[in-house]
């Protein structure tokens, strides 16, 4: 089995796309992030969703992004917008997924893994820059300039790196049917920007609104616990 890093959030899109990965083969390493955010449910969602799904590894890394701030996920004086908003919403976190891609692509180096894993979804996210198919493909182009696996890729018409997003095109019930299909407990996981401390979800914020009409255009029932 070829190792493959998979970033892991606890929520419902990178749960997915881990079951995704497994699927088609890969040894799994998950890495999660303690990056300041409002909440720590998520990554007992990620800790939960990784031992179901049988990664070979799971590490949490912590890293501050709440020193910059500038985003409602990482400064709690900015509230979490409850009503659908135009344009970038406050709940984008700077430079998040390139951070994100950067550390999971040094892992891969260390591991000697060619692929990486990540759940955005360019159909219904919310308006994040960082979720597009042109920065996937980017960070990608990326990946195999600036590493030592990606120059010895190139020299010896090896497998370069790959960043693989099999998400992005889809649309949230589509996804939570994928998912099904492979066995996912969406119980588990924790898509909201505000949960309780048990990760219940608040109903209310653009990641709940997301979530919920993808299980009711799926037509299955939501396993969501909200307070």
């Amino acid at each position: 089995m070829k190792p493959a890093v998979v970033l892991l959030s606890g929520g419902l899109d990178s749960a997915t796309t881990l079951a995704i990965a497994r699927s088609e083969g890969y040894a799994c390493y998950a890495l999660s992030f303690a990056y300041g955010q409002r909440h720590q449910a998520e990554l007992a969602a990620a800790d939960a969703v990784g031992a179901a799904l049988q990664v070979v590894e799971h590490r949490v890394m912590p890293i501050d992004l709440s020193a910059f701030g500038g985003s409602a996920l990482t400064d709690t004086a900015i509230p979490v917008p409850e009503l659908p908003t135009q344009g970038i919403p406050v709940t984008y976190v700077p430079a998040r997924n390139t951070v994100f891609l950067a550390l999971a692509l040094a892992w891969a180096e260390v591991l000697d893994a060619r692929d990486i894993f990540i759940g955005v979804n360019a159909v219904d996210y919310s308006g994040y820059p960082d979720c597009r198919p042109a920065f996937i493909s980017a960070f990608e182009a990326l990946a195999n300039l600036a590493t030592k696996v990606g120059v010895e890729a190139a020299e010896d018409a090896a497998a370069p790196i790959r960043v693989h997003a099999p998400l992005i095109d889809l649309g949230k019930a589509d996804i939570v049917r994928r998912g099904l299909e492979l066995g996912v407990d969406y119980a588990v996981t924790v898509s909201c920007y505000q949960p309780d401390n048990s990760g219940a979800a608040c109903g209310r914020c653009d990641s709940c609104r997301l979530r919920r009409q993808g299980f009711e255009d799926a037509g299955i029932a939501d396993p969501t616990r909200y307070i």
